[in-house]
């Protein structure tokens, strides 16, 4: 027996000397720190893959000299040659450089799963380049299809029939609020997205996942960029300007990301038929901090502070309407004056936990504040004359028609707390994602404005003396709101890829639930909770053409929000219920080549039905709402683009939209609502001069069928469905690269320390169209005649610019 024992023990020690392992895990980044998916990691002719979010795991021989190595086919390869001890468990976490060298068609698995989902990934340097009166991410979304604006100087947009608050928009996944109180484009100032932070661009314009949120029309997702190395730049042009800097610690472990942005809107207001005193401040400041504990643990943090200071002094106002053989001028001469404020601070905090290669836990926090006040006291003389088109254009004599007198005093503080944790799950072709989140919402708000109108019958109006005109109110509002809403929300959802036969098909089904409560002062408490169940599937089949088929859908519900809560009087009903919106979407994707370069035709049919449908009415871009569910609406359409390399080594597209939304409220039958875009035509267009490639020209051009929307305010919309002119609008930039990194000499010249330099100059509304946002409407006395005065947008505008990058 002694002999099998001895030979037992020594098995088991040579075994045990043997087996002995260190393990070394990490993750994989990029130039901006971002993770790298499908990495693979090879060990001794063995290996592993990185996941979705960077993170890898092996198991390497102790007491042995190892060497691994990092490749993948769009980043430069990594070797690390190690010798660990036994048990010893390293964290490495390396930062692959871009490939050189000129790569083919590339597949990145992320940009797949964005497809198949129906996100939209759009360049960010695109959004850097092209030109636009309100540039950045909102100028890009409005060349797309089924996005919908009439207004150049605000960054708002509709999707598919949707309102302006049907919109998520998330930055680092912090959900992101706009003001409350702004009523027209020319009071907003910036997006609260600053372009030069960008990282990457997701949009879906419908049939999103159950993860992003309880809102009906679309999803804008975007991601700061974080610094591997000292970056910065400098843009400056007539409407403003801006500048970032990035930093990054000798370890990497620490990142910086912040810039400051100041606009000023003058040029374009003043090119309206307005004559005014107009002194705006828009300028706010944005950081983004990134802190790597470890390779399983990470802290970001988002801050932003915003000014928006809007001092208004109108004065006179001429405006030319009517036919060729009847043109007709008015003038109004004004008094007062407008100053409104608002005042923006959000702060957000994340962390990132990797519990292991398949498991990430996020922990969010976030606070936003807002302080906003409009003041206005403005009173306006509106006079009329016929045009002699013999004597040149000129008005004989102008005769008093009507005055008007508005005033407000309005006055909101918000404050909306958020605190929510995520978790994703991913093991082979399978992915499940979870979430909870809870949300305390607090308003105050001070309403106190009316408007007078009144037809004179004297030539003489006092504008001096208004309160002394004794005319009763058109319309008058006096109110004070407290109120407070909790919310409680949550979601689940899996996703897998398989195969049927040779086709490659996806799955994701999920479920979001929300629960709030609405309480304050003079309003009864009320609770309610909603579900919300939501399906995508994709198939891509095995043929020589390369197509993707997607559908999705499921029942989205937009609980109400307080302007929702909130009717035309200023007063809240916290009985308002979620509106609901069964949709369902057929997408299609086709990828080819066109003169032997990449091209995509992506199209997309969609159908909506809405019931609990809460009402509204549009005035630029003021909605007011009936906060009541009193109405049940349908939505559908079509979406075309086309975009690729047209001009070679750039992106550009031709977008096509057909859209039908109406309305049917208290059973009075269906009419379109305010948002019924019929048609839309859009280009975005990049091209360069073969001979001198660093001049480039930048097209942005759109083609939008009018708006419901030339009704008087206030008027019953059974009674009146008149529309707008069609909107007309094409931008023009061209810009010159004085340097970039590819002209960069061996010598030590100052030119080397900067990536790029170029100056360039812009003309908006190139073609100088007139479109119209609004009409006012006028009496005359004299003729019994009712008139539509359009209140036209901006006119053609020169702007320069000029900007580096180092």
């Amino acid at each position: 027996m002694k002999p099998n024992i001895l030979f037992l023990l020594f098995f088991l020690t040579v075994n045990l000397f043997y087996s002995q392992t260190a393990t070394i895990r990490g993750i994989v980044l990029d130039n901006s720190n971002m993770p790298i998916e499908n990495v693979s990691v090879i060990v001794s002719e063995k290996g592993v893959k990185t996941n979705s979010n960077g993170f890898y795991k092996v198991i390497v021989p102790a007491n042995k000299d190892v060497t691994l190595h990092f490749t993948h086919i769009s980043f430069e390869e990594i070797v690390l040659s190690v010798q660990l001890e036994n048990g010893e468990d390293m964290e490495f976490n390396p930062i692959m450089e871009t490939q050189i060298k000129q790569i083919g068609e590339v597949v990145v698995s992320s940009k797949n799963k964005k497809t198949v989902e129906g996100i939209q990934n759009i360049d960010p340097e695109i959004v850097r380049t092209i030109p636009g009166a309100n540039a950045g991410v909102e100028n890009i979304l409005k060349s797309l299809p089924g996005v919908n604006s009439n207004n150049e100087l605000s960054t708002q947009y509709a999707v598919r029939g949707g309102n302006y608050d049907e919109n998520l928009v998330y930055v680092n996944e912090f959900e992101i609020y706009r003001p409350f109180l702004v009523r027209s484009g020319q009071q907003e100032g910036m997006s609260f997205i600053n372009t030069d932070l960008i990282q990457d661009i997701d949009f879906s314009a419908g049939g999103f996942q159950a993860k992003y949120g309880d809102k009906l029309s679309s999803v804008l997702d975007v991601t700061y960029r974080t610094p591997s190395e000292l970056m910065g730049g400098v843009d400056i042009s007539l409407l403003g300007g801006s500048a970032y800097l990035g930093t990054t610690s000798k370890n990497k472990r620490f990142t910086t990301l912040s810039g400051v942005r100041y606009r000023n809107n003058s040029l374009l207001v003043n090119s309206k038929d307005t004559e005014t005193n107009y002194n705006p401040i828009f300028a706010d400041a944005q950081t983004f901090l990134t802190y790597r504990l470890s390779g399983k643990f990470q802290l970001h943090f988002l801050g932003n502070l915003s000014l928006n200071e809007y001092d208004y002094q109108p004065e006179t106002r001429q405006t030319t309407f009517g036919t060729i053989d009847d043109p007709v001028s008015v003038r109004v001469d004004y008094r007062g004056n407008e100053e409104d404020s608002y005042k923006t601070t959000f702060g957000a905090l994340k962390g990132v936990y990797q519990v292991n290669q398949n498991t990430s836990l996020k922990f969010i926090g976030s606070l936003y504040h807002t302080k906003e006040k409009e003041y206005y006291n403005i009173a306006g003389r509106y006079s009329m004359g016929e045009i002699d088109t013999v004597m040149g254009g000129l008005v004989e004599e102008y005769q008093n028609i009507g005055r008007q007198y508005e005033y407000a005093n309005n006055k909101l503080n918000a404050t909306i707390f958020n605190i929510q944790h995520k978790g994703f799950y991913e093991k082979e072709n399978t992915t499940i994602e979870w979430g909870i989140k809870y949300t305390l919402e607090n308003f105050k708000d001070h309403l106190k404005e009316y408007e007078t109108v009144d037809t004179v019958t004297v030539d003489t109006v006092d504008l001096n003396s208004p309160y002394n005109w004794n005319i009763p109110p058109l319309h008058a509002l006096k109110a004070d709101n407290n109120v407070t809403n909790n919310r409680l929300m949550g979601f689940m959802q899996w996703s897998r890829y398989v195969f049927l036969g040779e086709n490659k098909v996806w799955l994701n089904a999920g479920i979001r639930g929300h629960f709030w409560n609405v309480s304050g002062d003079s309003i009864d408490s009320n609770s309610q909770f909603v579900v919300s169940p939501r399906m995508q599937v994709a198939i891509k089949p095995n043929w020589k053409k390369d197509m993707l088929f997607r559908l999705a859908g499921g029942l989205y519900q937009q609980p109400p929000f307080y302007r929702e809560m909130r009717d035309s009087t200023g007063h809240v009903n916290p009985f308002v219920k979620a509106q609901k919106s069964y949709h369902i979407v057929l997408g299609h994707d086709y990828s080819f080549k066109l003169w032997d370069r990449p091209f995509k035709l992506t199209s997309e049919a969609y159908y909506k039905y809405l019931n609990d449908v809460n009402p509204y009415t549009l005035e630029n871009v003021r909605i007011r709402y009936e906060a009541a569910n009193n109405a049940v609406a349908y939505a559908y359409g079509l979406d075309f683009r086309l975009n690729g390399e047209f001009v070679p080594g750039t992106q550009s597209w031709f977008s096509f939209g057909y859209l039908k939304t109406e309305e049917n409220i208290d059973n009075r039958g269906y009419i379109p609502r305010p948002t019924d875009q019929r048609l839309k035509f859009a280009v975005l267009f990049q091209d360069y001069i073969p001979s001198i490639p660093n001049v480039k020209l930048y097209l942005n051009g759109v083609y939008n069928t009018g708006l419901p929307g030339g009704s008087p305010d206030y008027a019953d919309p059974y009674d009146y469905q008149l529309r707008l002119p069609d909107y007309k609008r094409m931008d023009v930039g061209i810009n010159y690269i004085l340097l970039d990194r590819k002209q960069k000499v061996k010598n030590s010249n100052w030119n080397n320390k900067f990536e790029e330099i170029h100056v360039g100059f812009e003309i908006f509304n190139i073609f100088d169209v007139q479109n119209s946002i609004t009409n006012t409407w006028v009496d005359d006395y004299y003729t019994n005649t009712q008139y539509a005065i359009p209140n036209y947008m901006t006119g053609r505008i020169f702007n320069i610019k000029a900007g580096l990058k180092f």
